[in-house]
């Protein structure tokens, strides 16, 4: 080996072991706070424990099975399909106009981008609650709403028909922030130039949505719609403040049954199970979520 060959590896050695001097801290955290919980819940998931949560007695595959066979979990499974399916497009559609509507140069304008995206700075817990006192079936705003226009009222969070689409609504106005000001940033990082082309070629505003602004949003679409996604599988908050899983277990998403099976009924294994089948699903989900949506998506 020559001297040059000799300083080349040297140099790259140091390199390596600057860049993992820069790295230690986020390998540290994420090793904490991610890599052990995961492979401890996965780990967890074969066994029985006690109420500590200490595995107890070894049994395989057995607390799979017994999801698999659980009509509690199979309506659980439904229940957080059917919310996934309630929140997902009306939340991003409903961004999309907002952001659309607040990209327009009028006068005035910024008020109404503080508006759309405030829901932002309310945490989950205060939405929550907001919500909670709108549902009620006595002094609630929606109730007095209908009794105005003389229409029966509805137990918003008390009837099994009613409850998850009562969640599903306060969780799209609490995620709306979020989309709406990505959104808008997707929506003025378009080039302006691009429009103006097209106006003097005589387009319209829906051509010019179809054509320019929806192919030029696609990546912040994109990144938007795996989030929320992602998001909607691990809600947990609004659950617990509004219904606690009622009724009739009719909004008992998975992650709040991962929190129930764990922390009320101290089955840690089977509730380490259930987060095992939640990973795997979320994976799934954003594995063809990349390799379908992402053919559509535009670049440049």
């Amino acid at each position: 080996m020559n001297r040059q060959t000799k300083h080349g590896f040297w140099k790259k050695s140091v390199n390596g072991r600057t860049a993992l001097l820069y790295l230690f801290p986020s390998i540290l955290l994420f090793s904490v706070f991610v890599f052990y919980p995961m492979f401890r819940t996965i780990y967890l998931s074969f066994f029985l424990t006690d109420q500590a949560g200490n595995a107890a007695l070894h049994v395989g595959l057995e607390n799979y099975g017994y999801l698999l066979e659980s009509s509690a979990f199979r309506n659980s499974m439904k229940a957080t399909g059917l919310f996934v399916l309630y929140t997902v497009p009306i939340g991003i559609i409903l961004s999309l106009f907002f952001a659309l509507l607040a990209n327009e140069k009028l006068k005035g304008i910024g008020f109404f981008r503080t508006l759309y995206s405030s829901t932002m700075g309310i945490s989950v817990a205060a939405s929550s609650v907001i919500w909670l006192f709108m549902f009620h079936p006595s002094i609630g705003m929606f109730n007095r709403v209908l009794s105005v226009l003389n229409l029966p009222q509805i137990q918003w969070l008390l009837d099994p028909e009613w409850a998850l689409l009562s969640v599903s609504i306060s969780t799209i106005w609490m995620n709306t922030g979020f989309s709406f000001l990505i959104l808008l940033g997707g929506l003025q990082n378009i080039d302006e130039h691009l429009y103006e082309s097209s106006r003097i070629d005589g387009a319209g505003y829906f051509y010019r949505l179809r054509r320019i602004t929806l192919p030029m949003l696609s990546p912040t679409l994109f990144f938007i719609i795996t989030i929320s996604l992602i998001n909607a599988f691990q809600s947990f908050g609004q659950i617990d403040i509004l219904t606690k899983g009622g009724p009739s277990q009719s909004t008992n998403l998975i992650v709040y049954s991962i929190y129930r099976e764990a922390f009320i009924n101290y089955q840690f294994g089977t509730a380490s199970a259930q987060a095992v089948i939640l990973f795997i699903i979320i994976l799934i989900v954003t594995i063809l979520q990349f390799k379908l949506g992402e053919r559509k998506v535009h670049y440049q």
